[in-house]
């Protein structure tokens, strides 16, 4: 029976050779790691499970704003949202002026434009504004009711 070949020992030195002989490698794994983590780190507005939407449409005091295309808008939507395109939202924010001191829940497809709403509201001087985390896409997965 033979025994294991000897290992060397692992040294700064080995692991620089290691480094450059695999440089495209070690980059590909740098490059990748970075942007799976880029999206973690860049920060996004208050977010809301589909419970917590729940919670807060039942509490009441709230306006809910659907800024999908008036076509997904059709499809399906939370009963009692208003509905705003997010391409229309800048010249429309106005009409939700009387629901400043309300909370404010933001809903899209997945999740994607509500971020762009949220700044735009936010920067219109709203100061309770969330958003429904995974969009109208993650109120559907929970086989929470719609309407057309």
């Amino acid at each position: 029976m033979r025994g294991l070949p000897c290992l060397k020992p692992l040294t700064i030195g080995t692991c620089v050779k290691f480094i450059l002989d695999n440089i495209l490698l070690v980059s590909i794994v740098i490059l990748s790691g970075g942007a799976l983590l880029i999206p973690a780190l860049i920060p996004r507005g208050k977010r809301a499970s589909t419970l917590e939407v729940t919670q807060l449409l039942n509490r009441g005091k709230n306006v809910l704003v659907d800024v999908r295309t008036t076509e997904e808008f059709a499809a399906g939507h939370l009963r009692d949202a208003k509905h705003i395109p997010l391409a229309d939202l800048t010249s429309r924010i106005g009409e939700l002026d009387k629901f400043k001191d309300k909370t404010v829940i933001v809903v899209c497809q997945t999740g994607a434009r509500s971020d762009k709403a949220m700044n735009l509201l936010k920067a219109a001087g709203f100061t309770d504004v969330v958003a429904l985390d995974g969009g109208i896409a993650a109120w559907q997965a929970a086989n929470l009711p719609t309407v057309k």
